[in-house]
């Protein structure tokens, strides 16, 4: 197809050059603009007769002060201001979807990270306890050489107990990480793999069979890019929460964003708009602990085992198949659905099976059809798991507060290994800092003091296209055992009311034989890294 192209003078490109990729073809990129701008420019787009660009000359290019760079100063506040008259003008949120900012919270406790990361409609990287050894105490910042502290958060309100009980937990940790490693590498002598990938792998076994004791407390860094309505939500869940290091780092949050993004956060200030948001949250949680007490629900109990439960099932393969269908048909879906009704199981299995395909790997999905069928787990595992688990943004995960309540467990290779006495002694110390700080009036803050290896309750609800992802990707041998195991019960639950689906999750990894769960993994990345330099 041939496609428009529009003609700017030379006067006009060197105005655009400098901001969009290309000025001759139907798709181009913004570029050196800031992101209120980006946002600004397409708020007005979608009510502007003409392309972008001409958008930005007709509306935006005057702001630009000669010689100087776009934006800055005064022309900043007149973009700003634009974007306000925009926002005001069309009242319409999904305008604060249209600009974004990288924020890196660093120095923050695995409790706030699960806070940070509750929003959908952002991207996140954290620090992983799986692949960062804490065994070395942060370096002194106050005198240059002299010994520092353990990476974990510190709260003067939290009484030096809490830091004799950090301090003898990371010590544990520290001292009990080298026995491991050595465990490991006589358990599992390098063979014919690289000794690179060997070395990463032995690390690897070792620090996974130790994260579950670190605290929660312990330190960690996050990484976000969120469009400012999503960091709207996170500012105010941050300033709503019970929890001061949230309000903390929420303060702050709101300060460094509202240098690069301030207008897309503005509300988040304003007594009429952000504090009345803000106080409707702390209403509907004092009013839910107010019921929870009501009713009788403020126990903590249950098996203190690890458990999955599929505990309801929304739609059946039938409503699957009929919304595979429908986007290739012009019939009503119940109509469609009339039709399923009367084939026999075997044809329903053969048509679902097309349907998915072959398959070559795990990024082969089915199309949307999938997520007429829905599945809720209740799930019990160690807080290191559910971690893991929580990331997974599409799905909905509700969690309960850790406690001690539900128990933990000792790995077995790690009482294998001659480690298991320090590992409960460990677990005990946790226990106790817990219901220490619970008992001085600090339910909030006395998860800080729990091990990662302690087990939380929680609910995943997904749907099938999801469960396909999550089962197959958890269940992966390069993981930890706790959540493969989580992603293999799953499958097993899903494949028992509904086999056809089950089947077409065929990359689920059901093997469960004791080995270093990552060193595959490491060998394809050294095979990876070999082939690009061209060595054998």
């Amino acid at each position: 197809m041939r496609y428009p192209v529009e003609t700017f003078s030379a006067e006009e490109r060197r105005a655009l050059e400098p901001h969009f990729s290309n000025l001759d073809r139907p798709v181009f990129a913004l570029t050196n603009l800031p992101e209120v701008v980006k946002g600004a420019l397409f708020a007005r787009y979608s009510r502007y007769q003409g392309t972008l660009r001409r958008l930005y000359l007709d509306e935006f290019a005057a702001d630009v002060p000669e010689g100087s760079r776009p934006f800055d100063g005064a022309g900043g506040e007149r973009a700003a201001q634009l974007y306000e008259r925009i926002f005001i003008g069309y009242g319409d949120d999904s305008v604060a979807q249209l600009g974004g900012a990288h924020l890196a919270c660093e120095w923050v406790s695995n409790v706030l990270t699960k806070i940070l990361q509750r929003g959908r409609l952002a991207a996140y990287l954290e620090q992983s306890t799986r692949y960062i050894p804490y065994d070395a105490p942060i370096e002194s910042d106050v005198e240059p050489g002299a010994p520092g502290s353990w990476r974990y958060w510190r709260d003067d309100a939290l009484g030096p107990e809490f830091g004799v009980a950090m301090d003898e937990l990371f010590t544990i940790y520290s001292r009990t990480l080298g026995q491991l490693r050595a465990w490991a590498e006589q358990r599992w002598p390098r063979g014919e793999e690289p000794q690179g990938a060997w070395e990463r792998s032995i690390r690897a076994k070792a620090l996974d069979l130790l994260r579950g004791l670190l605290p929660a407390a312990t330190l960690s860094h996050v990484g976000i890019y969120a469009s400012g309505q999503a960091y709207e939500q996170l500012l105010l869940r941050l300033a709503s929460s019970p929890l001061p290091e949230a309000r903390e780092v929420g303060a702050m949050a709101e300060r460094e964003l509202g240098a690069v993004i301030g207008s897309f956060i503005s509300r988040v200030g304003r007594p009429d708009r952000g504090g009345e948001w803000i106080s409707y949250l702390e209403r509907r949680r004092a009013e839910t602990e107010r019921w929870v007490g009501r009713l009788g629900l403020d126990r903590r109990e249950g098996a203190a085992a690890p458990s999955v439960e599929l505990v309801h099932v929304d739609g059946d393969e039938d409503l699957l198949l009929a919304a595979s269908l429908y986007e290739a048909t012009g019939l009503p879906e119940a109509e469609i659905a009339s039709r399923i009704s009367t084939l026999d199981p075997i044809e329903r299995e053969g048509i679902l099976a097309d349907l998915v395909g072959e398959r070559g790997n795990r990024r082969h999905r089915p199309g949307r059809g999938w997520e007429a069928v829905r599945y809720r787990f209740e799930i019990v595992s160690d807080y290191g798991g559910f971690r893991d688990l929580q990331r997974h943004r599409m799905l909905t995960c509700q969690w309960q507060s850790l406690s001690p309540a539900l128990g933990a467990g000792v790995p077995e290779e790690v009482a294998e290994a001659g480690a298991g006495d320090e590992y409960r002694r460990a677990l005990e110390i946790s226990r106790a800092e817990f219901e220490r700080l619970e008992a001085t009036g600090m339910p909030e803050a006395a998860p800080y003091a729990l091990c990662l290896g302690y087990r939380i309750r929680y609910v995943l609800d997904m749907n099938a296209r999801e469960a396909m992802h999550v089962c197959e990707l958890r269940s992966g041998r390069e993981g930890h055992p706790t959540y493969r195991a989580v992603a293999q019960a799953m499958h097993e639950q899903i494949s028992a009311v509904h086999p056809a689906i089950g089947a077409a999750m065929r990359h689920v990894d059901s093997t469960s034989e004791p080995r270093l769960e990552r060193i595959m993994s490491e060998i394809r990345t050294h095979r990876k890294r070999a082939a690009l330099a061209g060595r054998p």
